[in-house]
């Protein structure tokens, strides 16, 4: 069955209350199926173009007992293979110690235990003593395996499943919800990556829902209390928040500060959210906010208030060069402040940065996961920072998600308490959660929530 007949068909599927019990972040038997059963059958998020902009680049992606290679074999050709040798398997591009991925240029892969060579397009064009195998490495034995790759978003995505159905089918709806956005024309702030000590799923789940900020965050309630929600769309999901009437573009990203005086807190939250998270704005938002009280008179309605920051902000990015994307401000409502692409990634978008999340198991151990975090925006052309992925201590990342950590380690921790019954994700504002186990079952056969 293809990875579309496995997704949630119907909404009110998830309106109810449901427990989703903790085999599927505790479990090791069913840490070890989900490579077979899970990542083996998915489109994966494994890398940006600007990555492989030149003939020749290339990166590495690894899930598990999984390598890939990604190539620009062209000038308009990308081409992704397993990255193992035909010969006797031996993986033919190695992660250097310390780093999340390998990544170079070269005009040719060459195994380094008995040299067998491959071109750019996967064949290969050299064999030591090849008589001796008496014509029978012909078609395509002695070629690299082919990888499904596609791309959007200005992503890489790449499936192990040769069977697989095409990308733009696998991202609806969440796709055609955010090509308004240019997401191909961010271009990475900072990339960051850790070895974390939690399951993959624990960690997406502190960042798909927006029930934990008053609690764990209960600095970003001075800003504003708006409400969150959270969507099952098919397969993937999104959240967000209600927004007052006439303020809809609040519900994105690009939130005005609430209070008495929006002018004077929209500025404490700009710089608040710059200095403890380096997420969700930019030097320009966080400029203009602050001259918010100089340039507006004291009594200012909100809604003008956030018309003449964001306007004002996006005046002045293209006056550098740097051009927003226009988003109707319904869409934006429907849009929210981030989708979570299953079964991995998330994507918290906005007319000018987004902030994304990934996670993936380490070494099949369920209480343990890559967990990654990286921060775009718009640049003039040409002066976009060339951005490595930095591995970064849990206590080094900005504040804010070291709060978030704080919850991943615990609740992995907490999930194998004797008492632990399940997770009970609120209907409303979770519902990103049981969405998640719900398609999650349908791959892996089991562990599917319960209704109440």
């Amino acid at each position: 069955m293809g990875e579309i007949g496995k997704i949630v068909q119907a909404p009110e599927e998830l309106v109810a209350p449901v427990n989703v019990p903790p085999e599927a972040y505790t479990s090791p038997e069913y840490a070890r199926a989900e490579r077979d059963r899970l990542w083996r059958k998915v489109w994966l998020q494994a890398g940006r173009l600007e990555d492989i902009e030149q003939v020749g680049a290339y990166i590495t992606f690894d899930i598990l007992d999984d390598s890939v290679i990604v190539v620009r074999a062209s000038a308009d050709e990308i081409r992704a293979f397993h990255n193992v040798c035909p010969h006797r398997g031996r993986k033919l591009v190695d992660t250097p110690a310390g780093m999340r991925n390998a990544h170079a240029s070269r005009p040719n892969f060459i195994c380094g235990y008995h040299g067998w060579t491959f071109g750019l397009d996967g064949r290969n064009t050299y064999v030591e003593h090849q008589a001796d195998w008496q014509g029978h490495l012909c078609d395509g034995l002695a070629d690299l395996g082919k990888v499904k790759v596609e791309t959007w978003g200005g992503w890489i995505w790449i499936n192990l499943d040769p069977e697989a159905g095409p990308l733009a089918e696998y991202l609806h709806p969440a796709a055609s919800m955010l090509d308004p956005y240019g997401l191909e024309k961010m271009r990475p702030r900072w990339r960051k990556w850790v070895v974390f000590e939690c399951n993959w799923k624990v960690a997406m789940e502190a960042f798909c829902e927006t029930y934990h900020v008053s609690t764990t965050h209960p600095e970003f309630m001075e800003f504003g209390q708006f409400r969150g929600w959270s969507r099952n769309q098919g397969l993937h999901s999104n959240i967000g928040y209600e927004a007052p009437k006439g303020q809809e573009e609040d519900s994105g990203k690009l939130r005005l500060g609430a209070g008495e005086d929006p002018r004077l807190t929209t500025a404490d939250m700009q710089n608040f959210t710059w200095a403890n998270a380096n997420t969700n704005t930019t030097t320009t938002l966080v400029a203009v906010a602050n001259r918010l009280k100089d340039e507006l008179p004291e009594g200012t309605p909100p809604a003008e208030v956030s018309a003449y920051w964001i306007g004002t902000a996006r005046k002045e990015d293209e006056a550098r060069g740097v051009v927003w994307a226009q988003v109707d401000p319904q869409h934006t409502a429907q849009a929210g402040t981030a989708w979570q692409i299953f079964p991995n990634f998330q994507i918290g978008h906005a007319v000018n940065n987004m902030l994304c999340y990934q996670a993936r198991p380490y070494k099949g151990d369920p209480d343990k996961c890559i967990f990654e975090a990286a921060v775009y925006e718009l640049y003039p052309e040409g002066e976009a920072p060339r951005t490595e992925w930095e591995y970064t201590e849990p206590a080094d990342w900005p504040p804010v998600l070291q709060q978030d950590f704080a919850n991943m380690a615990a609740v992995q921790q907490g999930m194998k308490n004797v008492g632990f019954r399940g997770a009970q994700p609120n209907p409303y504002m979770e519902r990103s959660v049981a969405s998640l186990h719900m398609n999650l079952a349908k791959f892996m056969g089991t562990g599917a929530p319960r209704t109440y």
